[in-house]
């Protein structure tokens, strides 16, 4: 167990090690969660099971340790790097006599935080309405059944959590029936788009990969950008001009993604995804500094084959260039490199110096022109190091 400092509530960082191979044993990155959302974590404390413990998740003993911890560093909320069931964070929140919350409501609450256009504002609400409905015996659990005069069963708690159920039902229909607009409005766009035979290139990747950056640079944008998780939401298309191909593209830049992606938000985001699946190229982008990135395209690999865009073409590309010690800078900034099977051609650059950037202006073109002459990207793409 360690501790931390920073800014903001004090929170105390749980993980369980079920023997996982995508464990954080740090609490790294459910840490910088923490921070995004405004909290401060204060400590740490990893344990392993072999299965959750279904009262508690982590079994009465380990939850006294995390009790004393909390008191000791003065946290005031306890935040799990797994999701809770509605029983366990109610059965936790009464042993520990603090909060408890997990890493869906953590990403939720960025998400709400984060959201600037009408659709993602929707989409979040969709999200944490759909995640709020099975949260209500927590809620409500201090307004106990009653029996009445008559000797019928049910009280003010029964009732109030029967209404509630019902407001949230009739919000998550209404916001749904919103939601569907955007989507018919989305679809009208990309049908205009289509009609004027634009190419369209989506950036995604692993959120903090640096999408933002790259799409500045690409472009000359001012879309957000900053060295933080979920730095971006909404999805923002502008035109790219590419000087070797003599045409524009539209460029898209999406949310990013996360290990262990609330099931929610992948649906209720499917609207701003849908950028990413009707696309003709991907750019998976890649933090190159980070030593788990293995793991992190593994992350995206998964979110993309969730909403069907697996099959699409991809460029890998490897930013924070920048970031890397001399001895790390690969021999070659243009080769090869195999997904699962799946061969990409790679691309190493710095969306922040610059450097590369050039050489994937010019990929870009290389694609687009192989699209238009109805030739294979393969055919078109002769990267160094490129299987002939």
């Amino acid at each position: 167990m360690t501790a931390s400092s920073g800014d903001g509530t004090p929170v105390l960082l749980v993980g369980v090690d079920f023997g996982l191979p995508h464990f954080d044993g740090d609490l790294e990155e459910l840490g910088l969660l923490a921070q995004t959302a405004g909290m401060k974590p204060v400590a740490r404390l990893t344990c392993k099971r072999k299965a959750p413990d279904a009262a508690l998740f982590v079994g009465s003993g380990k939850a006294d340790e995390i009790r004393t911890l909390a008191q000791m560093h003065g946290a005031a909320e306890v935040l799990f790097d797994q999701s809770l069931s509605p029983a366990q964070q109610r059965n936790l929140e009464r042993h520990l006599e603090l909060p408890v919350n997990d890493r869906t409501l953590l990403i939720l609450e960025i998400f709400a935080q984060r959201a600037r256009s009408h659709e993602g504002k929707l989409q979040v609400e969709l999200a944490r309405l759909q995640y709020l409905s099975t949260r209500l015996v927590r809620r409500w659990s201090h307004l106990e059944r009653q029996t009445g005069g008559i000797g019928a069963r049910g009280g003010p708690g029964e009732k109030q959590i029967e209404l509630d159920r019902r407001m949230i039902g009739d919000a998550v229909k209404r916001t749904r029936e919103r939601l569907v607009k955007v989507k018919r409005q989305r679809t009208t766009q990309r049908r205009q788009r289509e009609r004027r035979d634009t190419f369209n290139i989506s950036l995604v990747g692993y959120t903090n990969a640096g999408k933002s950056t790259l799409f500045n640079a690409l472009v000359k944008a001012r879309a957000y950008a900053a060295d933080q998780l979920f730095a971006t939401l909404d999805t923002t298309t502008r035109q790219l001009y590419l000087g070797d191909a003599g045409r524009s593209v539209s460029l898209s830049d999406t949310v990013g993604f996360i290990r262990d992606l609330p099931h929610g938000l992948v649906d209720a985001f499917q609207a701003t995804l849908q950028e990413a699946i009707d696309a003709d190229l991907l750019l998976h982008v890649v933090d190159a500094s980070n030593p788990g990135f293995p793991e992190q395209m593994a992350q995206v690999q998964k979110v993309l084959n969730e909403i069907g865009a697996a099959d699409i073409p991809q460029i890998l590309v490897f930013n924070k260039l920048d970031s890397l010690q001399a001895e790390q800078r690969p021999p070659l900034l243009e080769d090869q490199y195999d997904v699962d099977g799946h061969v990409f051609p790679r691309l190493f650059v710095s969306a922040r110096s610059g450097e590369g950037v050039d050489a994937l202006r010019h990929a870009l073109s290389l694609r687009v022109l192989a699209a238009q002459k109805c030739m294979t990207p393969d055919a078109a793409i002769e990267l160094p190091g490129a299987a002939p």
